[in-house]
């Protein structure tokens, strides 16, 4: 592993990283910027582009390592960014995206040309957009767009340099929405000469978990002893769970697997986790498992606290801190998450408490999630 500190769209960033991980893959799946957008990866389509110290460069092919000290700004960082703001209302009135896919990357671009040439032509625009493919468009439409900017925007000398006076934009599980669940595990500090990288070498921000966190709380009207009990027998929690299998259990180690599937995704994870029971109780579980057709990794560390309301009720409070780093990390965004967490415990809940409470519960269905998150959206739609 390698310490990085780096800026990110205006707020100081540091992290253990393995040596060749790019910078693509840092901002989409440690900082959840997912609007820098991976296509050939070989730095050919131009889809990853975005700043470098002000410069567009290829963030596919960019080690995340070898931007130490850099000032980086994704599309996210570029929100209130003055000729962003005429080149995303060009690009609309020009008709210059479709699929989309391109146009993060092909934005970034466009600014730059917009700076550094104010008296470009079309011929000239084309040139310079050659490094961003575009396999919708026949990019006609972009280079109006372009034009357009070209002929609306003040002169550069007028132009602010600053992309924003705005706050920064939001990193990793920051933002979601008032009384969300899904936060950051550590608060990543603006940037400023006093602990930015440039501002003085000898200090680091420190490193960061942009990991985020969820919080469920799961009721029982069952005593918090009957609880406790069953929470220390994890074949009797592993039958709770759809799609969990345990396989063994020495000690306070675990190993089993879980399948869950999205439609046709199908992911079959196979890890190992260490459990911890305290006299107050209380216990903390971490573990980690890997899907093997996909190299998905999920790592995740979960404290637990039972309190009983009433002497014949209990209350279990979870809070979840998770790490989806691979294919699957498209499915790791916080407003899934956190439907998924919450239809799983209250599944899990019900068949345990089924069990507690003599009730033979059906067998738990498979862990898919498009049903899971439909029953949500039905319960949310209908009060029920």
């Amino acid at each position: 592993m390698t310490a990085v500190a780096l800026t990110v769209n205006g707020r100081a960033v540091a992290a253990d990283l393995p040596p060749r991980t790019h910078l693509a893959d840092f901002v989409r799946e440690h900082l959840l910027l997912t609007g820098t957008h991976l296509g050939c990866e070989h730095g050919v389509c131009g889809a990853c582009t975005l700043l470098i110290d002000d410069a567009p460069a290829r963030s596919c092919i960019a080690f995340a390592t070898a931007c130490e000290g850099a000032r980086v700004q994704t599309i996210e960082g570029l929100e209130h960014d003055p000729i962003m703001t005429l080149l995303r209302a060009a690009f609309t009135a020009e008709h210059g995206l479709q699929c989309g896919y391109c146009t993060p990357g092909m934005l970034v671009t466009a600014r730059d040309i917009v700076l550094r040439l104010p008296n470009a032509d079309a011929d000239r625009i084309r040139l310079e957009l050659a490094g961003n493919l575009c396999r919708c468009t026949g990019y006609v439409g972009i280079v109006r767009a372009i034009q357009r900017v070209l002929r609306e925007q003040p002169r550069p000398n007028s132009i602010p340099q600053a992309a924003s006076t705005a706050p920064p934009p939001p990193l990793a599980g920051e933002g979601w929405g008032e009384g969300s669940a899904t936060r950051p595990d550590a608060k990543i500090e603006p940037a400023n000469p006093a602990n930015s990288p440039q501002g003085n070498p000898q200090t680091r921000p420190p490193t960061i978990s942009t990991d985020p966190t969820i919080t469920e709380v799961l009721n029982f009207a069952v005593p918090l002893g009957t609880v406790w009990t069953a929470l220390q027998d994890p074949a009797l929690i592993a039958q709770c769970v759809p799609g969990a299998r345990l396989i063994s259990v020495a000690q306070d180690e675990l190993t089993g697997e879980l399948t869950t599937s999205l439609g046709p995704m199908r992911a079959h994870f196979a890890g190992a986790a260490r459990v911890t029971y305290r006299p107050d109780h209380t216990g903390t579980v971490e573990g980690e498992g890997q899907d093997l057709a996909t190299k998905t990794h999920l790592r995740g560390s979960a404290t637990f606290a039972l309190t009983a309301p009433t002497p014949a009720t209990s209350e279990l409070t979870l809070t979840i801190t998770y790490a989806l780093r691979g294919p699957l990390a498209q499915l790791g965004r916080g407003p899934i998450v956190r439907a998924f967490a919450a239809e799983l415990a209250t599944t899990v809940a019900q068949a345990l408490e089924a069990r507690l409470r003599g009730t033979a519960p059906p067998p738990p269905p498979s862990l898919r999630l498009l049903p899971l998150l439909l029953r949500m959206l039905r319960r949310w739609l209908f009060g029920r």
